[in-house]
């Protein structure tokens, strides 16, 4: 059984793959300009939506790699490797995204001192 999906057409497919995480880089300056993942009242909840943000992005980002020989199924072993990478790579900005900032802790200790 020769299975074959197409998501959609491979110029489509490297096009997205190459704007969606420069859109991803800007809006994670701007939730660190804003820290929204460390304001209001459910802290836990913000971070649980950015990480559910992330896991689905990071899905679709995936399905676009593989999808730029023009094929979800069957995939090239190379764009698999390369869906994988981009995948750990956007775990480990989720990670950093949540850390404070150097500064930041420095001057919460200036405070208390």
């Amino acid at each position: 059984m020769d299975v074959h999906i197409v998501l959609m057409d491979s110029a489509s497919a490297a096009a997205l793959a190459q704007i969606l995480p420069l859109l991803l880089l800007t809006l994670m300056v701007e939730l660190r300009r804003l820290e929204l993942h460390r304001r209001g009242k459910s802290i836990r909840l913000t971070r649980v939506l950015l990480g559910l943000f992330f896991l689905v992005f990071g899905f679709i980002e995936c399905a676009l790699v593989l999808s730029i020989d023009g094929a979800l199924v069957p995939f090239q072993w190379g764009d698999l490797l390369a869906s994988l990478a981009i995948f750990g790579l956007l775990a480990i900005l989720f990670w950093l995204s949540l850390q404070e900032s150097p500064s930041r802790s420095k001057r919460s200790r200036d405070d208390t001192l």
